[in-house]
C-alpha cells in the first residue's frame, strides 16, 4: 500500500514539476507540500511506515527530507541504517536535516545551579522535578529516548554512516530556502545538514 501512495504523491509531484520532500517521523506536525510519514495510524499522514524498514522510495529520487526530535528515539545502530536508507534515496546534492534536542544542552542545564529557574520545565509541565538527577534522567529515559546526542556524536555518527559533506546550522536557518523555517521547537538546539 505505501508504494501505491508513493507513487501518486511522487508522480503527482513530478508532473508539477516540484520538489520531492519527505518530512519524517513528522508526528502531529503536517507540512503541507511535503510528503509525511509516520508510524501512527490516529495522526494525518501520507505514508504510514515504521521508519525502521527500507523506504518505498527509489534510490536518487528525493530533494529534501527532514526530520525533528526523531533520530533521539532510535538505537544507534537503527539510526545510522536510518541515515544510511536517506542517503540512498535523497538524490545527488540533496539535502537531510536533522533536528533535535542538544545532549551539551541537558548536562549544562543539569550543571546549572539556577536550573529550577528554567522557564522550560514549566512549559512542558516538568515543575514538578525536585532534583538535578531527576532532570537528567528524564532527559535520557522519557519520550521513549534511546540515545541522546551532542554535535560531536551526531556528526561522528553522520561520517559512520557514510555522510562526507555536513554543516551544522541555527534554528530555523538553511542556506537551502525549503528548509528555513521548519523547526517547531526552539529545543531542536541541535540541528545539521548533509548535502549528498
Amino acid at each position: 500500500m505505501a508504494n501505491d501512495v508513493y507513487d501518486k504523491l511522487f508522480h503527482e509531484k513530478l508532473q508539477n514539476g516540484l520538489k520531492i520532500k519527505l518530512h519524517v517521523g513528522c508526528g502531529d506536525n503536517y507540512f503541507d507540500g511535503w510528503i509525511n510519514i509516520d508510524s501512527d495510524t490516529n495522526r494525518k499522514l501520507d505514508i504510514n511506515l515504521d521508519l525502521r524498514q527500507n523506504l518505498p522510495f527509489e534510490d536518487n529520487s528525493i530533494d529534501y527530507i527532514y526530520n525533528e526530535h526523531f533520530l533521539e528515539h532510535l538505537t544507534v545502530e537503527e539510526g545510522q541504517r536510518v541515515i544510511k536508507e536517506f542517503m540512498r534515496v535523497l538524490k545527488p546534492e540533496g539535502v537531510l536535516r536533522i533536528a533535535m534536542p542538544d545532549l551539551e544542552i541537558s548536562i549544562a542545564e543539569y550543571l546549572n545551579p539556577n536550573w529550577k529557574e528554567n522557564p522550560s520545565l514549566k512549559k512542558w509541565g516538568l515543575d514538578f522535578i525536585q532534583t538535578k538527577a531527576e532532570l537528567i534522567n528524564i532527559a535520557f529515559r522519557w519520550w521513549e529516548h534511546k540515545w541522546l546526542y551532542d554535535g560531536e556524536e551526531l556528526e561522528r555518527r553522520l561520517r559512520e554512516a557514510g555522510c562526507v559533506n555536513i554543516v551544522r546550522c541555527n534554528l530555523r536557518e538553511s542556506l537551502h530556502k525549503d528548509l528555513n523555517n521548519l523547526e517547531t521547537r526552539d529545543e531542536s538546539t541541535l540541528i545539521m545538514e548533509v548535502i549528498k
